[in-house]
C-alpha cells in the first residue's frame, strides 16, 4: 500500500510538472483527465468548465466514454453548487444511476472534484468505476492535492486563450481598419503595418515591416510636426499628447494623395516610450472638397459681380434725372440689362442644377424628342449671336427619335454650341450631326477653335473646371457647362466624351438610348 503511495505521489509530481508547460487548454484538459484516472484507477472520466461568469457548467474533455454519450451526463451538471464552499453535489450517487441506466454503461463509483482559484469554482472534474470498490479516503486526498495544481494550470491556460482571442481580435479590427495603421517601436521601426495602409502606400507589409517609418511614410508639403520625418526635433512627444501631421504621400505610378497622421505615445509602467502607434487617414477628398469649395466662391462671386454691375451700372445711368437721353442710348442700355439678366439667370439655374445632382434630386421628364429637329432649332438661336461661324448640320437620314427630356437635352446642345462660339473666337465651322444603331444615337458638336491640351481633357466634365489658358480668362462661364452635360446624358443612360488637338479644334460626343 505504502509503495503504491509512492507511486502516486511520483506519478503526481510529474504531471504536474508537465502541466505547467501547457497553455493550450484543450491538450491541458485532455492531460489532467487522463492523468487522474490514473492515479487513482478510474475506468472514465470528464471534465466541466464554468461558462464565463454563467452559472453552468460544460463539459469540455471525456475519458473513456463515447463523445454521443456526453449529453447524457446532464444530470450530474444541473444544480451544481457553483460556491467554492458548496462544492458538494447533492445524491451525487443517485444522479450517476440515472445517467448509467440512460448510457446503459455499469458506473458504480463516481468521484467529483471541484477546480477553485481563488474562492471561485472552475470546474468539476469526474471520474467513474464499474465496480465495486469505491474511491478511498487516499484517493480523495491525493486528488484534493492535485486538483490545486490543476485549477492553477487551467486558469492560466483560460487567460492566455483569453488574451490570444482579444490579440487576434486586435490584429483583425487593425488589419481590416478603413484607415491607415502603423505600430512603430521607440527607434521608430515598423511592427504592424496594416492592410490600407498597404494600398495607400504602395508598400507590401512585409517589406515595410522592420524598416524606419520614413522610409515608408515619405511625406512631402508637410504641414505640422512629422515623427517620420528627416528633423530629429520632430521625433519626441511633449507628455501624453499626439503629434498630428498632413502632407502628400507619393504613390507607386506617379498618383498622389493627401494623408492626415495622428501619431500617438504609449508607454510603460516606468514611464519609457514604449510604443508609437500611427493613424493615417485619406483626406484627399477633404482637400478637393475644400479646393472646390473655393474654387465655387472665387468663381460664382466672379461670374454674379460681373452681370450685376453692369445691370446696376447702366439701370442708375439711365435713371439719372440730371440727364435726358436719346431713344438709341436707352435701347442700347435696355439690351445690355436684358442679355446680362439672362446671363445671371442662366448662371444661377446652372447652380441649382449642380446642387440638385449633388443632393440627388436631379429628375427627368421623359417622352419621345426628335433630337435633329431640336438641334436645328438650337443652331437657329445662335445663329444671329454670330457672324463668324458657320453651322453645318450632319445628320444620317431616317434619324429615329429618342427616349429622353427635351428640355435638359436643349440644354446640352446649348452648352455644347455655345462653347464651340467662345472657344473659336476667331470662327469658322462648327458641325452638328449623329449617326444612330439599333438601339441607341450618338451626337456631337465639333469646332475649329483653340483645342483643349490632353493633360486637361479628363478633368473637363468636372464641376467649376475650366481650361487654363489666356482665353478662357477673357471669357465668361463658371466651369459648370460641361459638367452638367456630363450629368443630363449619365441620367438618360448614355456616355459622353470628346476628342480634341490644340490648334485644331474639339469634337464632343455623347450617346441616348433610343427606347425606355
Amino acid at each position: 500500500m505504502i509503495s503504491y503511495q509512492l507511486r502516486q505521489r511520483e506519478y503526481l509530481l510529474q504531471i504536474s510538472r508537465a502541466m505547467t508547460s501547457r497553455l493550450d487548454l484543450p491538450s491541458l484538459l485532455r492531460l489532467i483527465l487522463t492523468s487522474a484516472a490514473e492515479i487513482v484507477r478510474a475506468e472514465a472520466g470528464l471534465i466541466a468548465l464554468r461558462r464565463g461568469q454563467a452559472d453552468s457548467l460544460v463539459i469540455h474533455a471525456s475519458y473513456g466514454i463515447p463523445v454521443s454519450m456526453l449529453p447524457r451526463f446532464a444530470p450530474l451538471l444541473a444544480d451544481f453548487p457553483l460556491r467554492a464552499a458548496e462544492y458538494a453535489i447533492p445524491d451525487l450517487q443517485a444522479r450517476l444511476n440515472l445517467v448509467a441506466r440512460a448510457i446503459r454503461l455499469p458506473l458504480h463509483q463516481v468521484i467529483a472534484l471541484p477546480l477553485t482559484f481563488e474562492e471561485r469554482l472552475l470546474g468539476v472534474i469526474y471520474l467513474f468505476r464499474s465496480g465495486s470498490s469505491a474511491f478511498s479516503a487516499n484517493d480523495e486526498n491525493v486528488l484534493a492535492s492535485f486538483a490545486d495544481q490543476v485549477a492553477i494550470a487551467v486558469r492560466n491556460a483560460q487567460l492566455y486563450q483569453q488574451v490570444n482571442a482579444e490579440k487576434q481580435q486586435l490584429d483583425a479590427i487593425i488589419e481590416h481598419s478603413a484607415d491607415g495603421v502603423m505600430i512603430l517601436d521607440p527607434d521608430l521601426r515598423i511592427q504592424v503595418f496594416n492592410r490600407a495602409l498597404s494600398q495607400m502606400t504602395g508598400w507590401p507589409a512585409e517589406q515595410a515591416i522592420g524598416r524606419q517609418c520614413y522610409q515608408v511614410l515619405a511625406l512631402e508639403k508637410t504641414s505640422g510636426r512629422n515623427l517620420c520625418g528627416a528633423d530629429p526635433a520632430a521625433a519626441h512627444f511633449d507628455g501624453e499628447a499626439p503629434l498630428i501631421v498632413e502632407g502628400e504621400l507619393a504613390r507607386p505610378g506617379g498618383s498622389r494623395i493627401a494623408v492626415s497622421v495622428t501619431f500617438s505615445p504609449l508607454y510603460d509602467e516606468e514611464g519609457r516610450l514604449s510604443h508609437v502607434i500611427a493613424n493615417v487617414v485619406d483626406i484627399t477628398r477633404f482637400r478637393e472638397a475644400e479646393e472646390m469649395k473655393s474654387t465655387f466662391v472665387s468663381v460664382v462671386s466672379h461670374e454674379l459681380k460681373t452681370p450685376v454691375s453692369l445691370i446696376k451700372g447702366y439701370a442708375s445711368t439711365l435713371a439719372r434725372e440730371d440727364a435726358h437721353w436719346d431713344s438709341d442710348t436707352v435701347r442700347e442700355g435696355l439690351q445690355v440689362i436684358n442679355e446680362e439678366s439672362d446671363r445671371l439667370d442662366a448662371l444661377i439655374n446652372n447652380l441649382l442644377d449642380a446642387s440638385r445632382i449633388q443632393s440627388g434630386g436631379f429628375r427627368l421628364e421623359r417622352g419621345d424628342v426628335n433630337v435633329v429637329r431640336l438641334a436645328e432649332k438650337v443652331v437657329e438661336s445662335f445663329r444671329i449671336q454670330t457672324d463668324r461661324h458657320h453651322f453645318v448640320p450632319d445628320f444620317l437620314d431616317d434619324f429615329p427619335t429618342v427616349y429622353g427630356d427635351e428640355e435638359r437635352l436643349r440644354q446640352v446642345f446649348n452648352n455644347l454650341i455655345g462653347n464651340a462660339i467662345k472657344y473659336a473666337p476667331q470662327g469658322g465651322e462648327i458641325r452638328v450631326g449623329g449617326w444612330h444603331a439599333a438601339d441607341n444615337v450618338t451626337l456631337y458638336v465639333a469646332d475649329q477653335g483653340i483645342g483643349i491640351p490632353l493633360d486637361e481633357q479628363g478633368k473637363l466634365f468636372q464641376r467649376f473646371y475650366r481650361v487654363d489658358s489666356s482665353l478662357r480668362r477673357s471669357t465668361q462661364g463658371a466651369g459648370l457647362g460641361l459638367y452638367l452635360c456630363w450629368s443630363i446624358i449619365k441620367a438618360h443612360g448614355g456616355r459622353i466624351w470628346l476628342h480634341s488637338e490644340p490648334g485644331k479644334g474639339t469634337t464632343v460626343f455623347f450617346t441616348l438610348p433610343v427606347e425606355a
